[in-house]
Order: C-alpha cells, then sequence, then structure tokens
C-alpha cells in the first residue's frame, strides 16, 4: 500500500463502495499533469547525473547496466509522480488511472483501428522523411547495450517492451490525459497529450508518429474506457519496433506475446481487486 493509495478493497466501516466515474469526470487540476512531468524529468535527471558521475568516466560510453539504470529511473519516476501527484490531491484508487475491465472483443477491435491508423501515418511519414532525406533509425536499443551481452539484452526488451508501455500508458493516458481531459475535453486533450508524449522521447524526427500514437492511445482509452488496451498496444508496438531493429524474424511474434503475457501476470490481480472493490 501507498499511503493514500488503494489498488482495491472495501471502504471502511462497512460502506459500500463507490462507483468508479467515468474517465471524463474531473478528477484532478488540469495543471497537474504538466507539473508532474517536469518534477519526473528533473528527479529522473539529477538521479541520472549522480549514476553517470560515479559508473561511467566516459558518459558517450557508459556501461550497459549505467544506461539501463537511469532509463528505468525515468519510467518509474513517471509511475511515481503520477501516484503522488494525485494523491496529493485526494486518496486515488487504481480505476481512476483506468486500471479497470472492459469487454475484450471491442476493446481488441479499437486496439487495431488505432494500430491501423498509426502505421498509415507512419509510413506517409517514413516516405516523407525519405524524401527530404532523413533516414529514421531508432538506435535506443544499441545506446542501452543491447549488443553487450545476453543478458543486457533481455534487460533492455523488459524495459522497452514491458516496463515503458506501462509506466508511460499509467502516467500519460491515466493521468496527464485524464487531468486534462476533467476540464478541457476530449478531442483537446487527446492532441495536447499526443504532442507532449511525442516530445518526451526526444527525437525531432519521430515526433509527428509518436505524437500520433499517443493522440490514438488517448482516443481508445477514451473508446474503452480502460487502460488496458492502451498499454497492450503500447506493448505490442513497442515489442515490433524492438525486434525490427534488431533485424528479428519469428522472435517478433514471440516477444510481442511474451510482453502481454509478463503484462497480464502483472495486472490482472490488481484489475480483479478493483473489479471487486467496485462490484
Amino acid at each position: 500500500m501507498i499511503h493514500g493509495y488503494r489498488m482495491a478493497g472495501p471502504p471502511p466501516h462497512g460502506e459500500p463502495p463507490q462507483a468508479p466515474p467515468e474517465p471524463s469526470e474531473r478528477q484532478w487540476p488540469v495543471w497537474i499533469g504538466f507539473v508532474g512531468l517536469l518534477v519526473a524529468i528533473f528527479v529522473s535527471t539529477v538521479a541520472a547525473g549522480f549514476l553517470y558521475a560515479f559508473g561511467a568516466k566516459d558518459i558517450d560510453n557508459a556501461p550497459a547496466w549505467v544506461d539501463l539504470s537511469a532509463a528505468l529511473i525515468l519510467e518509474a519516476t513517471l509511475l511515481g509522480t503520477a501516484i503522488v501527484g494525485a494523491t496529493l490531491v485526494k486518496p486515488v484508487h487504481a480505476w481512476q488511472f483506468g486500471l479497470r475491465p472492459t469487454r475484450f472483443w471491442p476493446a481488441v477491435g479499437w486496439l487495431l483501428v488505432a494500430w491501423l491508423g498509426f502505421f498509415v501515418f507512419s509510413a506517409v511519414w517514413s516516405v516523407f522523411m525519405h524524401a527530404v532525406g532523413v533516414k529514421l533509425d531508432d538506435d535506443l536499443p544499441q545506446q542501452l547495450g543491447v549488443d553487450k551481452s545476453t543478458a543486457a539484452l533481455v534487460a533492455v526488451a523488459v524495459l522497452v517492451c514491458v516496463v515503458a508501455p506501462l509506466a508511460e500508458e499509467f502516467f500519460f493516458r491515466g493521468f496527464f490525459f485524464t487531468a486534462l481531459r476533467g476540464s478541457l475535453g476530449l478531442w483537446p486533450s487527446a492532441v495536447i497529450t499526443g504532442v507532449v508524449f511525442g516530445l518526451i522521447h526526444f527525437k525531432l524526427e519521430f515526433l509527428a508518429p509518436l505524437a500520433v500514437l499517443g493522440f490514438a492511445l488517448c482516443l481508445l482509452y477514451a473508446q474503452t474506457g480502460s487502460l488496458l488496451p492502451c498499454i497492450a498496444l503500447h506493448a505490442l508496438n513497442n515489442s515490433l519496433a524492438f525486434g525490427v531493429t534488431q533485424g528479428w524474424t519469428w522472435q517478433i511474434p514471440a516477444i510481442m506475446v511474451g510482453s502481454l503475457v509478463l503484462l497480464a501476470a502483472i495486472l490482472t490481480p490488481v484489475v480483479r481487486r478493483t473489479a471487486l472493490a467496485v462490484a
């Protein structure tokens, strides 16, 4: 238990549990997501600075564990900032961040629609970038040391395909977008969240595709009322991209399935308890 953050469980004194609000209802002030993001960036940057200062003589050739730890700190800080920031406003529950059940097949359908839209835009963007002479290479896995050892490869795969989708969806869709939507409405909030989501990845050539993905994920959350399809789509997309950067073939569907299995193992107990708490 985190103070004020109940993953599930009945309320005290035998009171009936409160039904979860719709994601469009205002839960947190509109500015809290921006403040939380700035805090997360500041804290993770300071922590990473200490890591590089004491763990690497040359920042451009840092050991794999240093780069991995710095990336993990950012994801953990996003997750922690969302929980702490929301708790400072009022006690919160897992379902307020979208960790709630949803209808399976409609969610699958909307997930595929969102993913297809992202693929179409990415294809057009890739042609445009090629036309202007910009090469779209994602060298993040190499920067994190996937080529240094098998252990590093596995660690980076888990970070990219499991940890990042969970932490980033929790923060950007479950917290940032939800705070905006309660005051600004669906479309402005989805656009703003998408742009910020693209900017946080620090690669100008990938800003537009990632902004579109972030926008699509917001609409997916709004349509299904659950963060679970968003986490699944994010994990599938990251797994596919990661496999492509490694030149994989049959390993790509394997890592896609594996990431979903790991996420299901992590989230199923939370969602079950949440469903029981609001039943």
